[in-house]
């Protein structure tokens, strides 16, 4: 197992992940990634919030960049325009 850190991408900020999680490897991370951006373009859909992060930057222990998930991949093909 190794620790991932899922930071967040957010305008010309970035929203830091103190905590990480542990996942298999950078596919797991992936994965992992994009169930919570799944849940969080659900919750800002319920809850009418357009203040949405744009994409998790995956980085490891060592705080190097190693993947970028945009939120707007989860989303269907036809919303996505």
């Amino acid at each position: 197992m190794e620790r991932f850190y899922f930071h967040l991408r957010m305008d010309d900020k970035m929203i830091t992940d103190q905590e990480g999680s542990d996942c298999l490897d950078i596919a797991a991370a992936r994965l992992e990634a994009l169930v919570a951006a799944r849940d969080i373009l659900a919750d800002a859909i319920r809850s009418g919030n357009e203040d949405t992060p744009e994409a998790f930057i995956i980085a490891d222990s060592e705080g190097r960049e190693l993947a970028t998930v945009p939120l707007a991949v989860v989303l269907p093909r036809r919303l996505k325009y």
